[in-house]
């Protein structure tokens, strides 16, 4: 794997590399298409530097609560704690890494909220930026891929890693940020064919949601790295996938009653 790479004489991870391209590509392509439905393309960026932000949060504050059983062990112990410098290193320890799930949340609420206060059309902001999320997580799964993170489990026909950061030994283990990579960016194009069409404006975020974690489901898997938290054979992506479908069931059926 190659975590890091070399950028003006400086180190910086593939992973925070390519989630810049990601974003920048989804900034441009976004913004592009804002013209095709009169939406204020300034207000667009914006709206996307918003998500973007709450992406951050939301990821970060995501990972340290799978991290609750460190935050319980931290404040039990807490009278041992020594100096600013080491609570510095607790606090990056517990909400160092990121979770998909609480950035994709956290973005679509800084996003709605900027939206309302900003007096702007939600259900067409959000029927111009979804097809753009699965885009981005693409991008963001072959940083993974690159940096060596979210791998798969053991499997003959995997590939090796070779990571200081994971591995201190050649380990083959089956590429799952390849495949869900791909898998978000057919999701990327479905979605884009689906708003090229005139489908599902009122509520194409939601089939978003719906498709993206029925596969994430499944992709949950052939994911190797359990410190992510296991509860009942299932991970913590998994159960917000759960939630997640029926949640979007559940706004099905209740707009189906509505009509009838």
């Amino acid at each position: 794997m190659y975590p890091y790479i070399t950028v003006f004489n400086k180190e910086i991870t593939t992973y925070t590399l390519m989630t810049l391209i990601g974003v920048l590509v989804v900034e441009f392509l976004c913004v592009r298409k804002c013209k095709k439905y009169s939406f204020d393309d300034n207000k667009m960026i914006v709206l996307l530097l918003f998500g973007a932000l709450g992406a951050f949060i939301g990821s970060h504050l995501l990972y340290g609560l799978v991290n609750l059983p460190l935050i319980i062990q931290v404040f039990l112990h807490i009278d041992e704690i020594e100096s600013y410098q080491t609570i510095i290193e607790i606090i990056q320890v517990i909400f160092g890494g990121s979770v998909f799930y609480g950035g994709l949340y956290g973005g679509i609420l800084a996003s709605y909220l900027y939206a309302r206060k900003a007096k702007l059309d939600v259900k067409m902001a959000s029927y111009i930026a979804t097809p753009f999320i699965p885009l981005f997580h693409f991008f963001g799964r072959i940083g993974c891929f690159l940096y060596g993170c979210c791998f798969g489990i053991e499997s003959k026909w995997g590939i090796f890693y070779l990571n200081h950061l994971f591995y201190l030994e050649p380990v083959r283990r089956f590429p799952v940020q390849l495949l869900e990579a791909g898998f978000n960016l057919v999701l990327f194009f479905l979605l884009l064919w689906l708003e090229k069409k005139g489908k599902f404006k009122n509520s194409i975020l939601v089939l978003y949601l719906f498709v993206y974690a029925l596969g994430r489901f499944f992709l949950e898997f052939l994911r190797g790295d359990t410190y992510r938290g296991i509860y009942f054979g299932l991970s913590t992506s998994q159960w917000i996938s759960i939630v997640t479908l029926l949640g979007c069931v559940i706004y099905y059926l209740s707009k189906r009653k509505k009509r009838v």
